[in-house]
């Protein structure tokens, strides 16, 4: 059985589910302010346990020494610094400045506002993931990059498609769709040598371009398989969950889209719509072709009545 790593038990526990039922209103709720201040970041799992702490702390953790919190969290004083660092905040001070007021609406809450109202940790996730789409959304405001990369990876023949541990599903995903517009479409879900000879046959037979998905935690074979490609000759696009780091400094082109880290194991809502905004941006860019293999496929599904509702 594979080890759990300590990131993910302190993930687990922090995100356990409590019983809970709809929360009565819509008036935001001081932890959606608190998400909008520490969604989106990747924390480590003492970072985690001090915006927990935060969180179901609030009115008296956000008029706490730099001192009394790392006391109250059990984590160093450096910590709390690298913490607030973190969550874009110059040091603690700035930190506090921005919890007070948040802390002061929460002491006194609406009439009917009861414990209840707490969103639990399934809505949280969700939130935290609707934070991740509209962060996607305003980086899609630009749609020159999606457009060039799709373009790219339709000229490529064959275009084959990279994803190893965790990032299998995704690129997976992303291959059988594509194989619908494109005519040689190779997925490589496998490290090591069997990837470098899967990236070296591809250039041999006048691929240029490989898409590798890298979500986090990013596996070293991931960045060996990377190198193997660009040592073909191949050109790399990137689609991850950060601009920074060595995948990204190996690739060619980089797209990025968060991933939820609110429960034990990330989500990719995000990373999925990219993906899709990917695919569509391949198929406009040679819509004939497009057009003509979408057609072929739908006239083979139903001669052989491969789905239900045909």
């Amino acid at each position: 059985m594979t080890p759990v790593s300590s990131d993910q038990r302190a993930r687990a526990l922090a995100a356990a589910i409590t019983p809970g039922g709809p929360a009565p209103g819509t008036e935001p709720a001081p932890t959606d302010r608190l998400l909008a201040l520490f969604g989106g970041h990747r924390l480590s799992p003492g970072q985690r346990r001090i915006a927990r702490y935060i969180t179901d702390h609030l009115t008296e953790a956000a008029f706490l020494s730099i001192t009394d919190l790392a006391e109250r969290v059990g984590v160093s004083q450096p910590s709390v610094t690298r913490f607030a660092a973190s969550v874009g905040f110059s040091g603690y001070p700035a930190l506090r400045e921005a919890l007070q007021p948040i802390a002061l609406s929460a002491a006194a809450p609406a009439p009917d506002a009861e414990d209840g109202a707490r969103r639990n940790e399934l809505q949280a996730a969700v939130d935290a993931e609707i934070e991740n789409l509209e962060a996607l959304r305003r980086t899609l405001a630009d749609t020159d990059q999606v457009l060039c990369v799709g373009r790219e990876l339709a000229r490529s023949t064959p275009l084959t498609v990279l994803g190893l541990r965790i990032s299998a599903p995704l690129a997976e995903y992303f291959a059988y769709a594509a194989r619908r517009i494109h005519p040689d479409v190779r997925t490589v879900t496998r490290g090591g040598s069997v990837a470098y000879d899967a990236l070296l046959q591809s250039r041999e037979a006048g691929g240029s371009w490989v898409l590798a998905f890298a979500m986090p935690r990013h596996a070293r074979e991931t960045l060996a398989a990377i190198r193997a490609a660009r040592s073909t000759g191949l050109k790399v696009a990137l689609l991850t969950d950060a601009a920074l780091g060595p995948p990204a400094d190996e690739a060619d082109a980089t797209l990025t889209a968060a991933t939820g880290s609110r429960l034990v194991f990330d989500s990719y809502a995000a990373p999925g719509v990219l993906s899709a905004a990917l695919l569509q941006a391949m198929a406009d860019a040679d819509p004939q072709r497009t057009q003509a293999r979408l057609e072929g496929y739908e006239h083979a599904a139903e001669q052989h009545g491969f789905f239900l509702d045909d």
